[in-house]
């Protein structure tokens, strides 16, 4: 599997995460938001909003492109996001669980940097 180039990793990553969004769908209280930063290669999915007198605030999906690769900063969902990836075209060797230390990617297999 050749690797992608950065425009192609990054349609895959806003798929993935507008897919993610779409199946959340909405909630009273509070909301979904993508924050899409192309020039910085920073993506990320974000929940607001206010539950009772608590607040929600949180990241559900963090990615970045760093080095050509994609590095997965934050992963709240169930199947894995790098699978997801993996199934959208991108090659394992293109995708770092930088959410895991050093020791632990390097049992993975995804990149280690």
């Amino acid at each position: 599997m050749d690797d992608l180039t950065i425009p192609q990793l990054q349609k895959n990553i806003i798929k993935v995460l507008q897919e993610y969004l779409d199946f959340l769908g909405s909630d009273p209280e509070s909301e979904l938001q993508l924050i899409i930063d192309e020039h910085n290669h920073h993506y990320l999915l974000l929940e607001a909003g206010w539950h009772k007198n608590q607040r929600i605030y949180g990241s559900i999906i963090h990615l970045d492109i760093i080095n050509n690769k994609i590095w997965v900063q934050q992963d709240g969902t169930e199947v894995g996001i790098a699978n997801e990836l993996v199934d959208l075209g991108v090659s394992p060797k293109q995708i770092v669980l930088g959410f895991k230390t050093l020791e632990r990617r390097k049992i993975t297999d995804f990149a280690v940097a």
